[in-house]
């Protein structure tokens, strides 16, 4: 029992953190630009309203988008931001993401 409370606290404290990083990341990386600062007010209204998105989705999204597998015109600014975004603040930023409210 006492182990699980270890493990539920280290998640609860890893999660926070990777909210706050995602937060943080958010706002350094530019993303809210154009889906908003509350991912849900686009700059345009071509541009996804991504707030409460699935985590493992954003990310696949992402992912694509970077590698270059996703590709459209509306992804182009993204394009030129993801080479600087490591995978690990990718995760962060998927996870903040799907916590906000659609």
């Amino acid at each position: 029992m006492k182990s699980l409370l270890i493990m539920t606290l280290a998640f609860w404290t890893f999660t926070g953190e990777a909210l706050a990083n995602g937060a943080q990341l958010f706002r350094d990386k530019a993303c809210w630009t154009c889906h908003g600062k509350d991912g849900k007010t686009p700059l345009l209204p071509v541009y996804p309203k991504i707030a409460g998105q699935n985590a493992p989705y954003v990310e696949k999204q992402i992912q694509d988008i970077k590698s270059g597998a996703r590709g459209n015109a509306n992804s182009a600014a993204m394009q030129g931001i993801l080479p600087l975004v490591s995978n690990d603040e990718i995760k962060e930023l998927a996870e903040f993401i799907s916590k906000l409210k659609p």
